[in-house]
């Protein structure tokens, strides 16, 4: 139970720091400030998390087994964190090719129809950058 309240401390932060956020906009505090500051509260929750668990095992038992078994969970917990960012990263990547080709595709196409199979290659293209992102998280999984 205590655990699960342990977990659900950083989640209640970013609730309650997104409520403040709003309610200091529509205040009349300028936007910009609020987001600058919502980002920094995430920060500072990604950090915490980061770090609570490195000092809880720090300040523990130090025994061989226990540290290779410590240093085992760390480097599984960055290898999904790896997969997450590149897939992440790969995926926002495609959004924005995407978004930029769709739009000159669709005006390509209906100004010369037989523009569609060029045009679409554009599309697909930037579509491929998140299928290379899903690859290297895979890749990066089997490895965990």
């Amino acid at each position: 139970m205590e655990i699960f309240l342990l977990a659900l401390l950083p989640v209640l932060f970013l609730i309650a720091s997104a409520i403040v956020t709003t309610k200091a906009v529509s205040r009349g505090a300028k936007r910009k400030k609020s987001v600058i500051l919502q980002i920094l509260s995430f920060a500072m929750v990604l950090i915490a998390c980061a770090a609570f668990p490195l000092i809880a095992g720090a300040a523990g038992e130090t025994d061989a087994a226990t540290t290779a078994e410590a240093t085992q969970t760390a480097a599984n917990g960055l290898g999904l964190i790896a997969c997450a960012i590149s897939t992440g990263i790969a995926c926002l990547g495609a959004g924005l090719a995407v978004a930029g080709a769709a739009p000159a595709a669709i005006g390509a196409t209906s100004e010369d129809p037989k523009a569609f199979g060029k045009a679409l290659i554009f599309v697909v293209l930037g579509e491929g950058v998140a299928i290379y992102g899903l690859l290297i998280s895979i890749l990066i999984y089997t490895k965990c």
